[in-house]
């Protein structure tokens, strides 16, 4: 957290006057709670904010600046599992710290290749090869004062939970198993991977 005094003379109070200067100063202070690396908690929902998935929307750009970190081989499945996260959030993650408002998370999963008996083909690694073409889209988005309206034994902080076609039109699923499978993990800001992910490399 900064300093008040310090912020202050950031926004360059000593060119006021001592009453001006004391105002301000009162507002630098309310503003180093938000200075990075600060706990924001549970903030009042914003105006408007009603909870659902119509609450995230993907970029379009996403495959293109979004950072796939982790690939996950699902052989119940047959399929691979990609996971990215948007640049700004990557950036901001640290080790043991929740991730910051902003942090959109995407699932973007592939089918595995087949061979005649119907058994994923595998790399040189002992990885599944993919069929490069997406099959299914999941997003996990966080922003403050998101979350409020939920039941608290169902609200994942200020998460919200998305589906989407690969060309990103919404699907009406049912997600509360998203709610259910992520809530158990309070301490790791309701995520899986992405919690690991900053643990082990950030």
């Amino acid at each position: 957290m900064w300093p008040a005094r310090a912020i202050a003379r950031i926004l360059g109070l000593r060119a006021l006057g001592p009453k001006a200067a004391t105002t301000c100063l009162a507002l630098a202070a309310s503003l180093a709670v938000l200075a990075p690396g600060a706990s924001l908690g549970q903030a009042p929902a914003p105006p408007g904010y009603t909870p659902g998935p119509h609450n995230i929307t993907i970029p379009a750009d996403w495959q293109a600046r979004f950072i796939r970190y982790a690939t996950v081989d699902k052989p119940d499945r047959k399929i691979i599992r990609n996971l990215y996260v948007n640049p700004e959030a990557f950036a901001a993650m640290r080790a043991g710290e929740v991730f910051p408002s902003g942090t959109l998370v995407v699932m973007a999963d592939q089918r595995a290749r087949l061979d005649p008996a119907g058994n994923p083909l595998l790399d040189t690694s002992g990885r599944f090869i993919p069929d490069p073409p997406l099959i299914a889209i999941a997003a996990q988005e966080k922003r403050t004062g998101w979350g409020e309206g939920y039941a608290p034994d169902k609200r994942n902080g200020e998460w919200e939970y998305a589906a989407f076609t690969p060309d990103l039109q919404r699907r009406e699923v049912n997600l509360n198993g998203c709610f259910t499978c992520h809530l158990p993990r309070a301490a790791q800001d309701y995520t899986f991977s992405t919690w690991e992910y900053a643990a082990t490399r950030r």
